[in-house]
């Protein structure tokens, strides 16, 4: 059986509470959470994914009522997930590395953090690389140097990578990593004047790339022309642009001081700022044939350009804080649990550098189309194991005091998230759902249903605190 001294390493070391739950007299109050969730969700992810849904670069798209059909039902299931997850979080103070202890087994918990260290990993490049590209955009190329050209490898529509490009992201990536490696505090500090500006940036962008188009009854008679996208496939783009902060949420929502302050961040992230951004790329896309307004704000004159490189920067940091932050919660207990020490300020300057370099070689501008459309298929089946064992089978309680005398290995968990990731990738990619339903979301009911059924048949419901 683990043992306590097992997963000891100086949990306290930076206030973070990396591998013990966060106690009650260090909740954070509850308006600096909610802010935090505002500038968490507004990530430019939220653009292009409404650049996606409007067809952006002559790829099949969804007309604007079934846009809205999709950003309502893809962010209401986040929503929905968010919350639940926020709930456990809350009323245990546990992360997501400590909670996946109970479904999944102290060493089994090894697989969903692993699956979501790569995940951050690969998030935290896009978002370098997204900034890397604005400031590029701004600068040009004086120097006409070029440090990689995507063409090389057979990616011919993609723009060379210049000396000014790499070098944005160089300079933010190694910024965005010093804020991750001073903790909540300092992602709180960049969030909080931050989130009401770039809020009110995007609905007046919103409304001037509409004007541009011609008002709203041309936008309409654009957008009703656009087809060739099914409506499942629409939900699962919205919901795997989201998924990983959907499970990240975890290792946000301990901080808070109740329920009603979980609800109210995954609100202002699902309800007030995230299907904004989609709607104002949508508009984009369709009014001007850019889905990223600061690409539509450089070419309006350099003050436009100026606040529109600014928003695009500080809502990107308070995202990639989130990122890097919560991928050290990954790493670190991973490291832990083979009775080693990790130190959470290392594990973020190390993935930060890494992120970095990954992102200045255009991770974003090669791969993240389809590194959100797998995410949404495959990864949100994740949450199952975790949602079905704390609600269905445990009830709503876990003893937190039983942390560390978890069994190793809890099939139920990990053969119900398996099996969930493969159904979600075949549904997606090679067996179409009738009605158009989404893959992600019949994956993750598949998984949630199929955990109490395995975890009756297995040594997890007989000795859930013995080796297994």
């Amino acid at each position: 059986m683990a043992k306590q001294e097992d997963f000891e390493v100086l949990t306290h070391e930076d206030g973070e509470y990396m591998l013990s739950p966060v106690p009650e007299s260090e909740r954070r109050p509850t308006w600096k959470q909610v802010m935090v969730w505002v500038g968490f969700g507004y990530v430019v992810t939220g653009l292009f994914v409404g650049g996606v849904l409007a067809g952006f670069g002559g790829q099949p798209g969804v007309p604007p009522g079934m846009a809205l059909w999709a950003i309502g039902i893809g962010m209401g299931v986040l929503l929905v997930l968010t919350t639940l997850l926020g709930i456990m979080a809350q009323k245990t103070g546990l992360n997501l590395a400590l909670i996946s202890r109970y479904s999944y087994g102290s060493m089994g918990s090894n697989l969903p953090l692993f699956v979501m260290a790569l995940l951050t990993l690969g998030w935290f490049a896009s978002i370098t690389g997204m900034v890397g590209q604005i400031w590029s955009s701004l600068i040009g190329n004086p120097t006409g140097i070029t440090v990689f050209d995507p063409a090389v490898l057979g990616y011919k529509d993609i723009p060379a990578i210049t000396l000014e490009n790499f070098l944005a992201c160089a300079v933010f990536g190694l910024i965005f990593t010093y804020t991750a490696y001073k903790g909540m505090k300092a992602i709180e500090a960049v969030a909080i004047p931050v989130a009401p500006v770039i809020l009110i940036i995007a609905v007046i962008v919103g409304v001037g790339m509409l004007n541009e188009g011609g008002g709203m009854g041309s936008f309409l008679s654009e957008a009703n022309k656009i087809g060739g996208l099914g409506m499942g496939s629409a939900i699962t783009i919205v919901m795997g642009s989201w998924i990983a902060g959907v499970v990240m949420g975890v290792d946000l929502f301990r901080f808070n001081k109740s329920i009603k302050a979980v609800f109210a961040g995954a609100v202002a992230c699902f309800v007030l700022t995230n299907p904004l951004l989609n709607i104002v790329g949508y508009i984009g896309a369709v009014s001007v044939g850019q889905f990223n307004y600061v690409e539509w704000m450089i070419d309006k004159g350099i003050l436009f350009a100026l606040i529109g490189v600014f928003a695009w920067t500080t809502s990107l940091w308070t995202t990639n804080n989130a990122e890097l932050y919560c991928n050290s919660l990954y790493v670190g207990p991973v490291i832990s649990s083979y009775k080693k020490k990790a130190n959470r300020q290392k594990i973020v300057l190390i993935t930060g550098v890494v992120g970095t370099i990954i992102g200045s070689l255009a991770f974003y501008q090669i791969f993240f189309a389809d590194f959100i459309t797998i995410l949404g298929a495959g990864f949100l089946p994740l949450a199952g194991p975790l949602i079905a064992d704390y609600f269905i089978v445990k009830k709503g309680s876990y003893k937190v005091e039983e942390l560390n005398s978890q069994a190793k290995y809890k099939m139920a968990g990990i053969i119900s998230f398996l099996i969930g990731a493969v159904l979600g990738l075949v549904f997606e990619y090679a067996l179409v759902l009738p009605f158009g339903l989404p893959s992600g979301l019949v994956a993750l009911l598949i998984t949630i249903a199929l955990y109490p059924i395995i975890y009756r048949f297995t040594a997890d419901s007989k000795n859930p605190t013995a080796e297994a």
